[in-house]
């Protein structure tokens, strides 16, 4: 087993030869075949710690014959790893989760420099990853075949074999979590894995490398590309990649599976989000003000199940009021972590800027609510709520991926209901009621794969599979859970026959 690197600094943990800002990783390499490839690229982008704005070392925007490398060696390595039993390939998912578990502290540190999550947020987000890694270990009770005697003397058995070389393509917002949706269950069902991570966060995608590694997976198994928009449109053309999973905007999800199906693979790619939260007068106004809160705030906004339009349901107003003070109390740099970019802040408050066209107002503005205590330099925002917004107003159709809630009034559950249905996204919606009626007339209504009733946030957890509906996925089955098991292995069916028992069935 090649050593990838050893545990310390954020330098040596990422493999780099040279030494960035503060102790940063230097000029990130690729991994491939087990060793640390330094990229031929010309051009390289900075990679920056959106807590401070800070450069910390470089990404390399690799090339599509460097993706092919990556390719070749997966192809070699996972004929071996797919030989070996599915109980022997789990073991390095259990050695894995031991690893994460002892190291949750330095993982977390790596999540939140560079993404710019608190450490709380950071570190939530690898317990959940573990939880995959959990499920993938579970793999020999869940992925065994099955065999039935369907007439006398016959026999019917199904078998799963791996794809064989498969790709993840993932966002910036949770750099170590989304890849552990897929990778644990696409390499423990026999396949080799390759990773584009987002160039923005790459250093998870390095640290999941070396405890591979440490885990004992073989060489050339996992390997990461970093890269761009040449190294996506590679993946999707290349003709030994059989599978790809990816997370992103819904805008890039439509083009990689169109472009990926075009080629013949399969795909599940999870797009945007407009996620709609309904309160109605009944419900309990100190849990709701604090979990749309919640929802709205964690992670900045940035995640694809944070709350974003809120639909208020007859005289709510006390609860508007408590949420607005609740969320007006949070203080960015402290209480909600950094924006990613510059770029990203920049638009998210292009939104607040325009929030009064077409009769919305801003009655929460977050960049009044910066900490004193918040790193210069970095890209803060507090949280922001645009009121008494139509249905038709921007700030009520796109995804802003901010701190930032738009409330839409309404005068009937029914007359939300149609609002959220004619949504083209169907990430997730939710409501908040004290009515098991109302609850279970807006779960059987609502238009989006991931329903919360009380639940600001109603992620799945293991066995129950994340995925949307409608622009918010493309390609059938979800991306975690029993459905991951189906996409990332093909299914052999075997009937036998060895008994001269009822020969006269139609089997004969």
């Amino acid at each position: 087993m090649t050593e990838i690197a050893s545990r310390g600094t954020a330098t040596d943990v990422n493999g780099a030869k040279n030494s960035g800002a503060s102790g940063g990783p230097g000029t990130l390499q690729n991994l491939i075949g087990g060793k640390l490839t330094a990229s031929a690229t010309p051009r390289f982008l900075p990679l920056l710690n959106p807590s401070s704005g800070e450069e910390i070392g470089s990404v390399p925007l690799s090339t599509a014959s460097e993706l092919d490398e990556a390719v070749k060696s997966a192809t070699k390595a996972q004929v071996e790893w797919a030989a070996k039993p599915l109980k022997d390939r789990v073991q390095v998912m259990f050695r894995m989760k031991t690893l994460v578990e002892d190291q949750i502290d330095h993982l977390s540190e790596i999540v939140t420099l560079e993404n710019g999550k608190t450490l709380a947020e950071s570190r939530g987000s690898v317990l959940r990853a573990v939880e995959c890694l959990e499920y993938a270990a579970s793999l020999p009770q869940l992925a065994s075949g099955s065999i039935q005697q369907v007439s006398p003397g016959v026999e019917c058995k199904m078998y799963r074999y791996p794809v064989g070389v498969v790709a993840g393509i993932t966002p910036f917002n949770f750099p170590f979590m989304v890849p552990l949706w897929m990778i644990p269950m696409a390499v423990s069902l026999g396949n080799a894995f390759v990773l584009k991570p987002s160039e923005q966060t790459p250093l998870s995608a390095m640290e999941i490398g070396r405890l591979l590694a440490e885990a004992g997976l073989p060489d050339g198994v996992f390997s990461v590309v970093h890269g761009d928009r040449e190294v996506v449109e590679a993946i999707c053309d290349h003709p030994d990649i059989k599978a790809v999973a990816f997370v992103g905007s819904t805008k890039v999800a439509e083009t990689v599976y169109h472009r990926s199906t075009r080629n013949n693979k399969r795909v599940r790619a999870l797009g945007g989000a407009k996620n709609h939260l309904i309160v109605v007068p009944d419900a309990d106004p100190e849990m709701i003000a604090t979990n749309v809160v919640a929802s709205v705030a964690g992670c900045a906004g940035q995640r694809c199940m944070a709350a974003s339009v809120l639909l208020a349901v007859g005289n709510v107003d006390p609860i508007l009021e408590l949420i607005r003070e609740k969320m007006g109390a949070l203080k960015a740099g402290v209480d909600i972590g950094a924006i990613i970019s510059n770029e990203a802040y920049d638009r998210i408050t292009g939104y607040l800027d325009r929030a009064a066209e077409n009769g919305a107002t801003l009655v929460l503005d977050g960049r009044d609510a910066v900490s004193e205590d918040a790193p210069a330099g970095g890209n803060y925002l507090g949280g922001c709520i645009i009121d008494h917004a139509s249905p038709e107003h921007e700030a009520s159709c796109e995804e802003i991926f901010g701190p930032t809630l738009t409330i839409i009034r309404c005068k009937t559950l029914e007359q939300a209901m149609a609002i959220e249905n004619a949504s083209p996204y169907g990430n997730a919606a939710a409501i908040y009621t004290s009515s098991g009626g109302t609850a279970q007339y807006f779960t059987e209504r609502a238009s989006a794969g991931m329903i919360g009733v009380n639940i600001g946030v109603p992620v799945p957890r293991e066995p129950f599979a994340f995925g949307g509906w409608n622009d918010s996925r493309f390609g059938e089955g979800d991306l975690t859970g029993d459905s991951a098991i189906d996409f990332w292995t093909n299914s052999k069916k075997v009937t036998t026959k060895w008994s001269s028992i009822g020969t006269a069935n139609w089997m004969s």
